[in-house]
């Protein structure tokens, strides 16, 4: 076996692990909110190992999510609010952007949450960056 291979072997693997967390993490968000993962639809989901997967679940209740993790807050959302993986970035980095005004011009001056306001913006800009890369999509339904 070449080196090579060795290597885009140990890469797969670890995609497969990181693919793996993610879900984990987001099954764990839905359930700390009291929401039961049911099941996963693999096809409508997406990730770009190593920054965020957008997981589609569908929970106990009947309703489906997407959930975002990875290098970022994890987060959910009613699939209502975006159709595809792809609109459901755009919905969080949108959703960030909003909060982290929030926070700031609710005056708040403890440095814990002005640090997470400034990780949202940071993550919502770079979230938005990807959700404008039309090569990132190009398999995405129009």
């Amino acid at each position: 076996m070449s080196e090579a291979t060795q290597e885009q072997q140990l890469t797969e693997q670890q995609i497969a692990n990181w693919q793996r967390d993610t879900l984990a993490s987001s099954q764990k968000h839905l359930a700390e909110r009291g929401i039961v993962p049911q099941s996963i639809f693999d096809k409508e989901s997406r990730y770009l190992a190593p920054f965020f997967a957008v997981w589609k679940i569908k929970a106990q209740n009947g309703r489906t999510y997407w959930v975002i993790a990875g290098r970022l807050p994890t987060d959910h959302a009613e699939t209502s609010a975006a159709a595809t993986a792809r609109e459901a970035i755009r919905y969080f980095s949108l959703q960030w952007q909003l909060k982290a005004d929030q926070i700031v011009h609710a005056g708040v001056r403890d440095k814990t949450q002005l640090d997470f306001a400034n990780l949202l913006i940071n993550r919502a800009h770079g979230l938005y960056e990807f959700y404008e890369k039309d090569e990132l999509w190009a398999n995405e339904p129009k």
